[in-house]
């Protein structure tokens, strides 16, 4: 418990409003919200959050992960989700830190670390997981957050206490979670191969057999290895990717909601309007008036 007040002492220090708050330590940022949220969607990003004050939900398809202080998700690809803090308060507020995964380090990393009995083969499950932080792993976070109070120190001494941070995130429950992501032929690396091909065409229409062949699988085990991980087909988190740059470009861009359909590739104006109030709860002229002024940063929080 001492790591978790400690830290929160240093977030507070180093956030002097809500919001998502990127520090000059690369990969690392502070979260801080002072009341609970609204539901905000949002596409997470291989990343390490430990939340230390608070709880938050972040929901994938039906799934509520529920994590407060001392735990942490791990998410191991990109993934749809929906946002919301849910215990929070100007006294108390909901404060956190992110680490963007370094994917590259941790490939290193596993390349140096004993081998497992895992196989590429082995399930997927899906690709959220949460977990009580060890003592190590607070132990390591609260050392890189302490960097930002030297900043002259972090060039050389942040790789090495972020190397100790991720080889504490290898160690512990979930690392098979980020083993079998870097892991070449691994079911979680094949389904991560998809997603990212959906991720760079999800304006243009595709077939599951393209799909497949990209992620070099059959089109069945696609199918059963792409929902295990993402907890929904590949067209469903095509239409979610739509749906979610559409939403943004109205907000960011100031289009109007059938040009921005047009750009993310929906052919039917009144397609695009129905799915888009299925997926956010109101056709798209009342939900961007509902939602604007709102803080988008919150979306990783």
């Amino acid at each position: 418990m001492d790591h978790l007040a400690t830290l929160v002492t240093k977030i507070a220090q180093h956030t002097d409003c809500d919001g998502v708050h990127p520090t000059k330590i690369p990969n690392l940022s502070l979260i801080r919200v002072s009341n609970p949220t609204e539901p905000v969607r949002g596409v997470t990003q291989p990343s390490l959050c430990i939340v230390v004050q608070g709880t938050k939900h972040v929901t994938l398809a039906d799934h509520i992960y529920e994590y407060g202080a001392g735990c942490h998700l791990v998410a191991s690809v990109e993934l749809p989700v929906v946002n919301r803090v849910v215990a929070a308060s100007p006294d108390k507020p909901y404060m956190s830190l992110l680490l963007a995964l370094d994917m590259p380090a941790l490939g290193s990393m596993l390349m140096e670390m004993p081998r497992t009995t895992e196989t590429g083969t082995a399930r997927c499950g899906t690709g959220l997981c949460v977990s009580e932080a060890s003592p190590g792993l607070l132990d390591a976070a609260l050392r890189l957050t302490q960097l930002l109070d030297t900043p002259e120190d972090i060039d050389f001494l942040a790789p090495l206490a972020e190397r100790e941070l991720l080889y504490r995130l290898m160690r512990g429950e979930q690392a098979h979670k980020v083993r079998r992501l870097l892991m070449p032929e691994s079911r979680l690396q094949q389904v991560n191969r998809a997603i990212t091909w959906i991720r760079d065409n999800y304006d243009k229409p595709f077939s599951i057999d393209r799909v497949a062949s990209e992620a070099s699988m059959s089109s069945s085990s696609l199918h059963e290895h792409f929902r295990e991980v993402t907890a929904m087909s590949p067209l469903q988190y095509q239409k979610q990717l739509r749906l979610q740059e559409a939403r943004r470009m109205i907000l960011a861009e100031a289009l109007d909601a059938a040009t921005a359909a047009h750009r993310v590739g929906y052919d039917s104006p009144s397609q695009f309007s129905r799915e888009y109030r299925r997926l956010f709860g109101a056709p798209p002229i009342r939900d961007i008036s509902r939602v604007r002024g709102e803080d988008a940063s919150l979306v990783g929080a």
